[in-house]
């Protein structure tokens, strides 16, 4: 199959049906992973703080430094959250939280090497949003931002902060957020210096195809110069309790989305299903329009369910839902490495 351009990939999505896009994702899924295996990590999405002074317009999460409910997670509760992901079987935190004002790198590297001092758990944390505020308020570049947070125990960085790679969209839902090449520069940097990442994508109800594809256009581009990402993670906006006038995407809308990214993205393999904002039915769908990965068991998640998406699943239901759409399951690692099949 040759690579899709733009206009190509736009021409197919407007002119196909929803049925022929999942069938055209499903073969190139299959291509990529003939073995029928549908992977799934366990791990715990654990906030470090809800201060933020980037207040987003689609983020219920965040709060003002002296605001009620503001916290910087204390350690004794950091280690119980830790523990209860090791004792239900996970093998890694996603640890990411606001742009706290106050907060240099020093706390940053404290909190890695406390985590790592305490269990050999993976950390999967930090978005590009964060690396950048980091740098800023401690007055040292993204490169040693990087060095220093690496040898205090960070093992790869999550997708987070991208929404959609497009500035004018960008600057509506959060204006006060780095731009889209400054997200890819940073990503750059992590990939040159051996950091594998995700990438995600966060798309509103209104963004058009052609504004879809500049943001996959340049996560391609990037994959094709360092080949970093391990993943990429589509979603929808979910637009409750914001400050946004969005409506919801529907099912269908997402589902052509996730397939156009698996036919869009031939250099990334893997391609995650969002049931946490689509409910595990959905998420089961996503498997025949170009996903392999269940995602994360998400022992706990804040910010999403901070608007209003409450959808949990334990491990039985993720391997009930896998097996049931005809799959094998398999827990995997950060990198994708097969930890645990479930036969």
């Amino acid at each position: 199959m040759e690579r899709l351009t733009l206009e190509e990939a736009k021409q197919f999505y407007n002119e196909n049906s929803l049925l022929n896009l999942g069938r055209a994702a499903d073969s190139v899924k299959k291509r990529l992973h003939p073995d029928d295996i549908v992977t799934f990590v366990i791990d715990r999405n654990i906030n470090y703080t809800n201060i933020c002074q980037c207040k987003c317009k689609f983020c219920a999460f965040y709060r003002d430094k002296n605001a009620n409910g503001a916290y910087v997670i204390d350690k004794e509760t950091l280690f119980r959250k830790i523990d209860e992901t090791l004792f239900l079987g996970g093998t890694q935190i996603l640890l990411q939280g606001g742009l706290h004002p106050d907060l240099s790198i020093d706390y940053y590297e404290d909190l890695l090497s406390s985590i790592k001092s305490h269990s050999e758990i993976w950390i999967h944390g930090f978005s590009p949003p964060e690396i950048h505020h980091i740098s800023r308020v401690s007055g040292v570049s993204i490169e040693e931002v990087f060095r220093r947070l690496r040898s205090a125990g960070l093992d790869s960085m999550p997708g987070g902060g991208a929404e959609l790679l497009v500035d004018s969209e960008r600057f509506k839902v959060s204006p006060n957020k780095i731009s889209a090449e400054c997200w890819i520069d940073i990503m750059r940097t992590a990939h040159k210096m051996g950091l594998k990442t995700s990438a995600t994508m966060m798309f509103k109800k209104s963004d058009s195809i052609d504004q879809i594809l500049e943001h996959l256009l340049k996560i391609r581009n990037l994959q094709d110069e360092t080949g970093g990402f391990t993943a990429f993670i589509p979603w929808p906006l979910q637009p409750d309790n914001t400050e946004l006038d969005e409506k919801h995407s529907t099912a269908v809308e997402y589902l052509r989305i996730l397939a156009m990214s698996r036919l869009f993205l031939d250099n990334v393999k893997n391609i995650q299903v969002s049931w946490v904002t689509q409910g595990e039915k959905i998420g089961q769908t996503g498997l025949f329009f170009g996903g392999n990965d269940f995602g994360s068991l998400m022992i706990e998640e804040n910010v999403v369910a901070a608007c209003g998406a409450t959808f949990s699943m334990s491990v039985e239901s993720i391997l009930h839902n896998i097996r049931e759409a005809g799959f094998i399951p398999a827990q995997r690692d950060m990198k994708y490495n097969i930890l645990k099949v479930f036969h």
